[in-house]
């Protein structure tokens, strides 16, 4: 793996842990849009689990690549959920918030694994 896609996949991990952990301590700024698009309380801590999980993931696909494609094409599948999520609440200028943590996903698949 080259330096810029272990730097990628490094960064893109750092970004959806912190999403992850913005969730899990119910920061505001991340909670109320989830209010506003109909995203039970009783799914936070799962998805939270979920995208600390995918950013473990993506890290330990620098030693085991097979664990770092499966969690990276998880976290695709997770923000792509969170995007219907965002559209079907008809908050269109907000779409772009999961799109933001998939694109360095993308990039790290791209880069490190794929290509």
């Amino acid at each position: 793996m080259s330096t810029t896609a272990t730097v990628v996949t490094v960064l893109a991990a750092l970004w959806v842990g912190f999403s992850a952990f913005s969730l899990l301590r119910r920061a505001e700024w991340v909670v109320k849009p989830l209010v506003d698009y109909g995203v039970p309380r009783s799914w936070w801590t799962w998805l939270g689990a979920a995208k600390a999980a995918g950013a473990v993931g993506l890290l330990a696909g620098l030693f085991v690549p097979v664990v770092g494609v499966a969690a990276g094409i998880g976290l695709v599948l997770y923000f792509a959920g969170a995007v219907v999520t965002v559209l079907r609440a008809r908050s269109y200028s907000t779409v772009v918030f999961p799109l933001l943590y998939m694109g360095p996903v993308v990039a790290a698949l791209a880069l490190g694994y794929l290509l």
